[in-house]
């Protein structure tokens, strides 16, 4: 039994049972990373292939891509539009980034061979499940001296 299913059965944290559905999200052919962030930023949990320093800078530059996407909505000619998903194409793969609740977004990684729909299905049901766990409020010490 893995780490994740272990901390699960025993109650375990609410980044071990997030992490755990992230895995989850993953069995789509050729997906390989999921990560759950705050919108500043912070790394809330990570599919268990990529390592947690790698996951929290991931976060960090998603949630800046997240707020770019997000201050294009002028191009659309609809500027009070809601944001809700994010799609880069690399010459090896692409990332999807979407809304997961107030102050939440999820992240996948996948090869340029992934069924595209699957992936965004995938993610989106996984948003749908979790509810209410990937809201992410924003931090109320955010600014204030240690």
């Amino acid at each position: 039994m893995n780490a994740n299913v272990s901390a699960r059965a025993n109650g375990g944290t609410l980044n071990d049972q997030l992490g755990w559905m992230l895995d989850d999200a993953l069995s789509v052919p050729e997906a390989r990373h999921a990560i759950l962030l705050s919108a500043d930023g912070m790394l809330r949990a990570h599919s268990k292939g990529i390592s947690r320093d790698e996951a929290e800078r991931q976060a960090a530059a998603l949630s800046g891509l997240q707020s770019i996407s997000r201050s294009t909505a002028e191009f659309t000619d609809r500027p009070s539009t809601t944001w809700r998903q994010t799609l880069i194409e690399f010459a090896d793969g692409f990332v999807f980034l979407v809304a997961a609740g107030p102050g939440a977004y999820l992240a996948v990684s996948a090869s340029a061979d992934v069924d595209m729909e699957a992936v965004t299905f995938r993610m989106h049901k996984l948003v749908d499940r979790l509810g209410k766990e990937l809201t992410s409020p924003p931090r109320q010490d955010a600014g204030r001296p240690a």
